[in-house]
This record gives structure tokens, sequence and C-alpha cells, in this order.
């Protein structure tokens, strides 16, 4: 795999004086500032460009936990919401309708074959499918390691996709019942922690559910022993073919030199994975919100960033970094349109 290099270091320097420049009172634009001149080092343009080009890829996936009581909903809620989102009427899509983000769905492990949808949509939907469904993690392993390269191939290539379609941002979101379970067991790894610190109530589990989830992930921990010391072992042992692939995904987009606007503890989970892959790839990832998870916040803190939002958001999809939008594109705004301080007439 190519290497990650830095955003530009110049550029950085660069906005970071224009900014002190504006005619503004100092630090009067806070984190919007911030994010304007992380904004203008990933494009090495001062001021940076405006954002019009946004792409939202939802990998979806079954895991084999969600029959194991870990969830609140069955798993066949994850190939209804698939065709939802087909429809364009789940929570992500009127966010993104709203905001102007183009949304694409992909079918890389759901455990159903979408023979009900016509051909040609059906044959988009799995182009890149990995296989139906994931290993339960605490029985067995999630994927084969042949299966975890492929998909981390896989959102690497529709990564691309997106950027050569002109992608001036990327989000990945997610769905697939259960699926905080493998997401907060990836954190749990690559930060070296017990499963009762990561666990969290995903879309609303009871206390006894909470309690039991704890152990599923503390039993997938022992059973990867050291082998989640690999980034890619835990992600067949551990994760699943859409955490992979969006592992991948979030790879290329920082090979490529791409921002990307991450959304709850799925995409967060992965961006630390894809950082123990490539250590920098956190380099090129802003966080669009804090979830309910404490997953997320822990690994979060780990790659060093700080949520834009903090909406006590759990809905997945993407929705949180979509949400996220309108600051991104304020921190832009700010930058590039504000008068410079020595331009007023005074």
């Amino acid at each position: 795999m190519p290497r990650v290099s830095e955003p530009s270091a110049t550029a950085r320097e660069q906005a970071a004086q224009r900014l002190a420049a504006l005619a503004t009172p100092p630090n009067a634009l806070g984190r919007l500032g911030e994010l304007g001149v992380w904004l203008a080092a990933c494009q090495g343009q001062v001021p940076p460009r405006p954002i019009e080009n946004i792409r939202l890829v939802i990998f979806a996936g079954d895991h084999g936990v969600a029959a194991h009581g870990v969830s609140a909903f069955p798993p066949a809620i994850t190939g209804a919401m698939v065709r939802t989102f087909l429809a364009g009427k789940a929570g992500v899509s009127a966010l993104a309708a709203a905001h102007g983000v183009s949304v694409r769905v992909l079918d890389i492990g759901v455990d159903e074959d979408f023979a009900d949808l016509p051909e040609d949509v059906r044959a988009a939907l799995t182009a890149v499918k990995i296989r139906r469904g994931s290993g339960a993690i605490h029985r067995e392993d999630a994927l084969t390691r042949d299966e975890a390269h492929a998909a981390i191939e896989a959102g690497a290539g529709i990564a691309r996709q997106e950027i050569e379609a002109g992608a001036q941002l990327l989000i990945s979101g997610d769905m697939g019942i259960g699926n905080t379970t493998p997401a907060a067991a990836l954190v749990a790894a690559g930060l070296g922690l017990p499963a009762s610190e990561v666990a969290g109530r995903g879309t609303g589990i009871t206390d006894e559910t909470l309690s039991h989830k704890i152990d599923v992930i503390q039993a997938a921990l022992d059973r990867a022993g050291s082998r989640r010391e690999d980034p890619i072992e835990t992600l067949a042992a551990l994760g699943s073919a859409d955490l992979a692939a969006t592992t991948g995904y979030l790879l290329a987009a920082a090979q490529d030199g791409v921002p990307v606007l991450l959304d709850g503890l799925m995409s967060v989970a992965c961006a630390l994975t894809a950082d123990r892959i490539e250590p920098g790839a956190a380099a090129w990832f802003a966080a669009g919100h804090r979830s309910t998870e404490p997953a997320q916040s822990l690994a979060l803190s780990k790659l060093g960033l700080e949520p834009l939002l903090d909406l006590s958001l759990r809905l997945g999809e993407g929705s949180g970094a979509v949400a996220a939008v309108p600051v991104v594109r304020s921190a832009i705004a700010v930058l590039r349109d504000v008068a410079l301080l020595e331009e007023l007439e005074i």
C-alpha cells in the first residue's frame, strides 16, 4: 500500500497567518478557525476552495453476534434499511438532501441476496460484496485473512471511484444490526482496553443486555489473543466485512490526500484501525460529531480529534457527519470571505 503523506505544512502555516490577520478579535472564531486551517492544509491552498462535492458511502453488512442477544433489533432490519437508503427515505437521506451530499449504499456483507431488486440496482449494490454476514466474533473469526484483505481493497477502490468522480470531502456511513459490538471490540483491541470500558448501549439496550454485550466483547478479545496486536488480524478476528471495507475506504482517502469527516463509532473504530495500519492517516480525518458510545470518545481521544457537534446522536448511517457539513462550509467561508484587518478603512 502507498504511504500516507501529511497535509501541507506550508498551507497550514499560511492559513494560520491569514486567520490571525482577519478583521475579527483574536481567537474569536475558535474551532471554526481551526477547522478552516485544517481544510486549507488538506487542500494545500490558502484560502481553501469551497467544498461542493461531498460524497457519503454507506457500507452495509450483517454481524454474527446479532443473533446472540447484543442488540435491541433483529438482523432482518439491515436489509430493510438498505432498501430504505435506496429509496432515499432514511434519516441520513433527509440530512444529505438538505446539505447537498450524495449518498451511495453498498452491500459488503449483508446476509441476503436482494433478489427482489431490479437487476441493475442489485448489481450496483452488491458489486463488491465479500460474503453473506460475518462470523460471531466471540465464537469464531469474523473473516478469513483473505476476506479481510479483499474487503480493505474493495473499500479503497470505492474511495478512489468517488475521488475520481470529483469528491472533495468523503464521509463513511454504516448499516448493520449488532455493528457496535465488533466496532467496540476493534477499539478495545487498538487501545488495549477491557470490554467493560468500550461497550455501549447501541440503539438502546437494557442494563441486562449491556452486561451480556460486555461478556461477548470480552470473550471475543480473549479469543483473539495476541492477534490483536496486528490491525489486519484484528479486522479478521474481531471486525466484519463492512468494517474492513470502511477501513480501506478511509486509508485510500488519506493516501490520496482527500479529507474525511468521520461519523460515529463505526467510522471512528475504522479510522483508529486505519491509523494503526498506516500511522499518520488520522491527519486527514476530522470528527463530525460525538456519539453516545464510549468507545467512540476513547478512540477520538487517541486520534487527537475533537468532534464538531455533540447532539447525543446514535443513529449511525453517517448522519452525524452529514449534520456537521454546514460547519465545514462555514469554516471555509470565514477564511475565504472575511476581510483582513489591513483592508479596513479606519
